[in-house]
């Protein structure tokens, strides 16, 4: 180190980190920016996230007449009035025509429920219509775009709230799935 003694360097480095730390932090300050707000938490019911539909009371590939399951749940929140969430979401399904299917389109009933604390509150029925094209066998749908809004509290936070996405499943599909599931 020539020109600059050691202890002159010494004493120079942490002040220039300190000027380089207050040209950082000068970008900061008030903003107009905002985190998201929580969500409730979302769920996929495991025993209900696929569909298989056989034909009659068949058990083998050739009986199959649609196998579905929800890939995904698009979603999103923002602040509501009055210190609620409003929450929006959409459910994507991917499904598969059987050998047993000669229909070209099929409606998947799927449903949206919601508990808060564990409770249930509310539930609702959707169906997803999912059309297959000329020698396609494979599709994927978005169902509706669902808005969902959960006054907030003290006493009940967004953390008390629950999503749950499931089929709608008779008690054979669910038995199915159960058996599959081991």
């Amino acid at each position: 180190m020539r020109g600059i003694g050691r202890s002159a360097f010494i004493r120079a480095v942490p002040a220039a980190l300190g000027l380089a730390g207050l040209l950082v932090l000068s970008g900061c300050g008030q903003s107009d920016q905002k985190f998201a707000p929580l969500c409730p938490q979302l769920k996929l019911l495991a025993d209900a996230g696929d569909l298989t539909r056989m034909r009659g009371q068949g058990t083998d590939l050739t009986d199959l007449e649609i196998k579905a399951r929800i890939a995904g749940v698009n979603a999103s929140c923002s602040e509501g009035k009055g210190g609620s969430i409003n929450a929006t979401l959409k459910v994507v399904i991917d499904a598969t025509r059987g050998p047993a299917s000669a229909a070209r389109t099929v409606d998947l009933p799927y449903l949206v429920s919601v508990t808060a604390n564990g409770q249930p509150i509310d539930q609702k029925l959707f169906v997803a219509p999912v059309a297959f094209a000329a020698n396609v066998d494979r599709s994927s749908v978005a169902g509706e775009e669902l808005a969902l809004t959960f006054p907030i509290s003290a006493e009940r936070p967004v953390t008390a709230y629950t999503i749950y996405v499931s089929f709608r499943l008779t008690a054979a599909e669910l038995a199915y799935n159960r058996r599959m599931k081991r």
